[in-house]
C-alpha cells in the first residue's frame, strides 16, 4: 500500500484569495477565465476517451486540475509574449488560441494536426500564437525559453518569454545555467515553475532538499515568489507583477504556481502513490473552475442558463474537435521527408 502523502493535509494551508485582487477581476474576466478553464478541462478528457479508444498513441500527458496557471497567465500577457513548456502542454497551446481541432488532429496523427501529424503530443507549435512548442526532454525548454529572452532583448522588440517548467525539472541542472545566464544578462524571462506536488510519481518532499522553489534563483539574485496556482485571478496578478518587472529591464523573475494535478503523470501512470483522499480533497475544495463558477453566480448574479450555455458550447467545440481528429487523413508516406534540417 502506497505511504499516505502529506499533500492532502496542505490544501487548507493555500492562502484565501487577495479581496482587493478579487474586486479588480470583473465580471467579464471571470467569463473569458471560466470559458477558457472549461474548455481545457473538457479537451483533456476527451483527448483521455480517445487514449482509451486507442486513437491517441505514444506518450500523453493531461493537464486536468492545473488549468488557472496558464489561463491566469495569458490573461495577464501583452500581444508579442511567448510561450514555451515541457510535455504537459496541451493546456498552454489552448490558451494561446491555437485551435483545438489542430491540437486534437496531432495527437491522433493526422495531417490536419500542428505538426502535420509527425509530432504528437510533445510536438507542437505555433508561430501565430508565439508558442514555441511543448518539449519531451525534462527541463530543455528552460534553456530554449532563456534564449527566445536573448533574442528578445537583442531585437529591444519589448516582448517577455513565459517559460514553464514543473518541480521535476526544477532540480535539473541546466536549469540553473540558464537562471546565471539570464540574470547576467538581465534577459526578460518569467520562469514559471508549476509545482504540481509530484516530478512522476516522486513527491517533492522525497526529491527535492529545499521545497520552496520560488527561492531557488536567490544565489543569482533572482527574485522569486509562491502563487496560488488553483486561483486565477491571483495568477494573473502575480504574472502581470513579473512581466513588468522583467519587461521593464530588472532581468528575469521566478514564480512558483502551487497546483496539482487530477489524473497520473501519464496515461500510463495508474497514480497508486498518492491517496484517494488526497485527491478528493483538492477537487471537493480548490478545483479552480468550481472556484470561478461559484464567484460568477454568487458575486456577478450569472444565472444557471448561462452557465450551461457556455458548458454547451465548450462541449460542442471540442466533439467538433474530436470529430476532426478521427475524420483528417493520416500524413501521406512522403511527409517522412518534409522539415527535416540536413
Amino acid at each position: 500500500m502506497a505511504a499516505k502523502s502529506a499533500v492532502a493535509e496542505k490544501v487548507e494551508d493555500v492562502p484565501p484569495v487577495d479581496e482587493a485582487k478579487a474586486a479588480a477581476f470583473g465580471a467579464d474576466q471571470y467569463r473569458r477565465a471560466y470559458e477558457d478553464m472549461l474548455r481545457i478541462r473538457r479537451f483533456e478528457e476527451k483527448a483521455g476517451q480517445l487514449y482509451g479508444m486507442g486513437l491517441i498513441g505514444g506518450f500523453c500527458h493531461l493537464y486536468i486540475g492545473q488549468e488557472a496557471v496558464v489561463v491566469g497567465a495569458q490573461m495577464a500577457m501583452q500581444d508579442g509574449d511567448q510561450v514555451i513548456t515541457g510535455y504537459r502542454d496541451h493546456g498552454h497551446m489552448l490558451a494561446t488560441g491555437m485551435d483545438p481541432k489542430g491540437i486534437m488532429a496531432e495527437l491522433t496523427g493526422r495531417s490536419g494536426g500542428y505538426s502535420k501529424g509527425k509530432g504528437g503530443s510533445m510536438h507542437m507549435f505555433s508561430v501565430e500564437t508565439n508558442f514555441f512548442g511543448g518539449h519531451g526532454i525534462v527541463g530543455a525548454q528552460v534553456s530554449l525559453g532563456t534564449g527566445i529572452a536573448f533574442a528578445n532583448k537583442y531585437r529591444e522588440n519589448g516582448a517577455v518569454c513565459l517559460t514553464y517548467f514543473g518541480d521535476g525539472a526544477a532540480n535539473q541542472g541546466q536549469v540553473y545555467e540558464s537562471f546565471n545566464m539570464a540574470k547576467l544578462w538581465s534577459l526578460p524571462v518569467v520562469y514559471m515553475i508549476e509545482n504540481n506536488k509530484y516530478g512522476m510519481g516522486t513527491s517533492i518532499e522525497r526529491a527535492s532538499s529545499t521545497t520552496d522553489l520560488s527561492q531557488r534563483g536567490v544565489s543569482f539574485g533572482i527574485p522569486g515568489e509562491q502563487v496560488d496556482g488553483m486561483s486565477v485571478e491571483t495568477v494573473q496578478a502575480a504574472v502581470a507583477r513579473a512581466l513588468a518587472h522583467a519587461r521593464e529591464g530588472h532581468g528575469p523573475y521566478i514564480l512558483e504556481l502551487l497546483t496539482y494535478r487530477y489524473r497520473g503523470h501519464s496515461m500510463s501512470d495508474p497514480a497508486k502513490y498518492r491517496t484517494r483522499d488526497e485527491v478528493n480533497e483538492y477537487r471537493s475544495k480548490r478545483d479552480p473552475i468550481e472556484h470561478v463558477r461559484d464567484i460568477l453566480v454568487k458575486d456577478h448574479g450569472v444565472d444557471e442558463d448561462e452557465i450551461k450555455a457556455i458548458d454547451k458550447r465548450v462541449r460542442e467545440e471540442v466533439s467538433a474537435a474530436a470529430e476532426f481528429a478521427q475524420t483528417e487523413p493520416e500524413p501521406d508516406p512522403s511527409e517522412l521527408w518534409t522539415d527535416i534540417l540536413r
